[in-house]
């Protein structure tokens, strides 16, 4: 079993491969595009009744769909921070990432900024702070912001459901061993960008989040992760893998093998180029 890390230079260890969205002629990352979800109430006119927030939104995609969604000025969401008195835990300080739980919002008289992401920060405040997850966090060496942490990892990383607990032992692996996690997740965060993969320069950007370069968690969240990537983060499936990647839609390999992960990230860069050739004819 490989417990020491090799060189960056010579391949990148754990990221989702995702070259089979070139087929469908667009790239999609871990999170979605900043649009506001909304169901109207009533003939177009009226304000939107309510305000989805898919699971794995940045704070930033939520504050942007807030001010769309509220017909307000761009950034006035993310103003309004400084006066919405949100009951975040310590370690946050003041940043909402990971507490703007995903979920659908009901948009009552009058609703403001402040009103909205206090009640996104309520909400996950109940479900983050209740004895499973606060019990399992603790029977994981993590405090609660800890685990949510984790969990907005495996939100971005893990190609399914199924795969969350898989993700979420990869990272525990590695930190047991003292070894950085290198996350492209990570990597497009500290870009504030999304994209399919994290190239050798991206990896080099000097940040807190760049788990290429520094060791640990990140200092924060990287989105804002539901209810099975945290149950994921608490109870990880168990195993003994380092490296995973998707070869293809619905095949992503687990290992603790150095060698068969090479020949696994083999497999998933000749089928990447395989479906942009295909695409591109």
């Amino acid at each position: 079993m490989q417990t020491n890390t090799p060189s960056r230079n010579s391949i990148r260890l754990t990221r989702r491969g995702r070259f089979a969205l070139a087929t469908l002629g667009a790239v999609v990352a871990g999170t979605a595009v900043a649009v506001p979800l909304l169901i109207m109430d009533g003939d177009e006119d009226k304000r939107p009744a309510t305000l989805i927030v898919p699971e794995g939104w940045r704070a930033s995609q939520v504050y942007t769909a807030i001010d769309k969604t509220l017909d307000l000025p761009a950034g006035t969401t993310k103003k309004s921070l400084a006066k919405a008195d949100l009951k975040l835990p310590n370690e946050a300080e003041g940043n909402p990432e990971g507490y703007l739980f995903p979920a659908t919002y009901p948009l009552r008289e009058e609703p403001t900024p402040q009103k909205l992401l206090a009640r996104m920060v309520e909400a996950a405040d109940k479900k983050f702070n209740g004895a499973p997850i606060a019990a399992g966090a603790q029977r994981n060496a993590m405090n609660v912001y800890q685990a949510v942490t984790v969990a907005s990892i495996v939100q971005a990383e893990a190609a399914t459901r199924a795969d969350m607990g898989k993700v979420a032992r990869v990272i525990f692996n590695r930190l047991e061993r003292g070894m950085p996690l290198q996350m492209d997740s990570t990597v497009n965060y500290a870009l504030n960008r999304t994209a399919p993969r994290a190239t050798k320069a991206d990896t080099e950007v000097d940040s807190p989040y760049n788990s290429y370069r520094r060791m640990g968690l990140p200092p924060t969240p990287i989105d804002n992760p539901g209810e099975e990537a945290v149950r994921a983060a608490i109870s990880p499936t168990p195993g003994d893998w380092l490296y995973f990647v998707t070869v293809k839609p619905g095949d992503t390999r687990f290992t603790a093998d150095l060698a068969e992960h090479e020949r696994n990230v083999a497999e998933s860069e000749a089928q990447r180029k395989k479906a942009e050739e295909a695409a591109e004819k």
